[in-house]
């Protein structure tokens, strides 16, 4: 049996507290987090609700410099407070047990496990256009995924990072042949576009920070990485910048191949124009190209979440099998094993309502952007209080800057509750669960 083992001021157990993630991993991490299914779902979207084509490229770069602003405010969180248990520590030291319950709640029920589950039908949608399994093929891929990377983590940090490091360059080579391969589509003509109602700008932001979501699970490595404070905010940077870049990339490619109405209607809009170039067989390699760039998130987001599960059960004995860390692989296995047994449960439910991505995109959106809310706010409180790192990265413009960063996720919270369906109640719902849990975990 696993026993509790002493924990350094940084989480880890003090046989781990050697840091083992350089710079390229953190990057790897960031990007693989990043870059999954979004960029191959919005464009459409975003491009429903531009203008012109200037306009919704104009969207697409400012969500890489809001996005900047936000990697900003959480350098400073990180490298003041290197932590494994990322927002869940912020949160606790600027508003007490309580309010950190919550959050590792709501992340170990809803924001992690809704977010593994929504990348597992992703991955799992366009494998089955390469090879079906039947009528629940989705499903089965899904939860096939699930289990397969939550064992390779379980088995040791050094096979998941390096799953990690493969599944990114997969996936930046591919959203790269994307842009390169739409380049060379015949552009279309010139055609009309319908003015779009007034405020759909602000809806486009929506669709294309949800693309840009995952770079704050940087946070949950602060405590392994090699030289925190300095490779905390380059590889931060160098992420987002990578990101945007490669964004840009694609839509370029998207408005050069497609044109703006034909992105507006299009289902599937990296298979209409890499069909263009390739003929029928570019299906083939777009679904999996996708199913790569899901799999390298999926795979990313299973190894920062249980971190935070971690944390919780070092800080609550109830929880306290969460808290257990195996020796032998450098790996929090329990907190893997729970969260990957819950993301299984969800592919459950999205299977039951056959709707599973939108299902899941619904159930995870408010809490998210409450909670990023609340870390943004942690960051104004925290200022007066003495750092644990000595001279940690300080945001610059304090206090704009980050009280810039909490109106945008003000606004992302009210959009996420006006645009989402019954799967945001249900979210909400489970995190309030949370309340007489911590009553109980006291």
């Amino acid at each position: 049996m696993e026993k509790l083992v002493d924990v350094t001021a940084s989480g880890l157990p003090s046989s781990e507290a050697g840091s083992r993630l350089g710079l390229s991993d953190a990057i790897a991490l960031i990007v693989g987090v990043v870059i999954g299914a979004g960029i191959f779902e919005t464009p459409a979207l975003v491009a429903a609700n531009s203008t012109s084509g200037t306009t919704m490229l104009l969207a697409w770069l400012l969500g890489g410099g809001i996005s900047v602003v936000g990697a900003l405010c959480y350098a400073e969180l990180a490298t003041a407070y290197p932590h494994v248990g990322g927002s869940y520590y912020y949160l606790k030291r600027a508003f007490g047990s309580a309010t950190a319950f919550l959050f590792s709640w709501a992340r170990m029920s809803v924001l992690q496990p809704g977010s593994i589950a929504l990348l597992a039908f992703v991955f799992g949608d366009y494998m089955s256009q390469i090879w079906r399994l039947g009528e629940a093929s989705p499903a089965l891929y899904a939860a096939g995924a699930i289990a397969l990377l939550t064992l390779v983590h379980i088995g040791g940090l050094q096979g998941g990072k390096r799953t990690q490091q493969w599944l990114t360059v997969a996936t930046v080579i591919g959203v790269a042949l994307i842009g390169l391969l739409g380049s060379l589509a015949p552009s279309p003509a010139a055609e009309p576009v319908a003015a779009s109602s007034p405020g759909t700008f602000g809806l486009a932001m929506v669709f294309v920070l949800l693309s840009y979501g995952g770079w704050n699970e940087a946070a949950y490595i602060s405590a392994e990485l090699q030289q925190p404070r300095r490779n905390m905010v380059r590889s931060l940077l160098w992420s987002i910048g990578l990101i945007t870049a490669l964004y840009l990339l694609v839509n370029v490619a998207y408005l050069w191949g497609l044109g703006l109405e034909r992105m507006a209607a299009s289902e599937a809009i990296a298979a209409d124009l890499i069909g263009q170039v390739l003929g029928p067989a570019g299906a083939v390699l777009v679904s999996l190209l996708i199913a790569l760039a899901a799999l390298g998130s999926l795979n990313a987001t299973l190894l920062t979440g249980a971190r935070a599960n971690y944390a919780l059960g070092q800080d609550f004995a109830r929880f306290g099998l969460l808290g257990r860390w195996r020796a032998s692989s450098s790996t929090p296995a329990a907190a893997y094993a729970v969260q990957g047994a819950i993301a299984l449960a969800l592919v459950g439910l999205g299977t039951l309502t056959r709707n599973g991505f939108e299902t899941m995109v619904d159930y995870t959106a408010p809490v998210f952007w409450f909670f990023f809310l609340l870390s943004g706010l942690s960051l104004l409180r925290l200022r007066r209080q003495p750092p644990d790192a000595p001279q940690p990265f300080r945001v610059p413009g304090y206090p704009v800057t980050p009280l810039l960063f909490c109106l945008v996720c003000g606004y992302l919270l009210y959009s996420s509750l006006v645009y989402t369906g019954l799967g945001a109640l249900v979210g909400v719902g489970v995190v309030a669960l949370g309340l007489p849990l911590l009553r109980f975990a006291r």
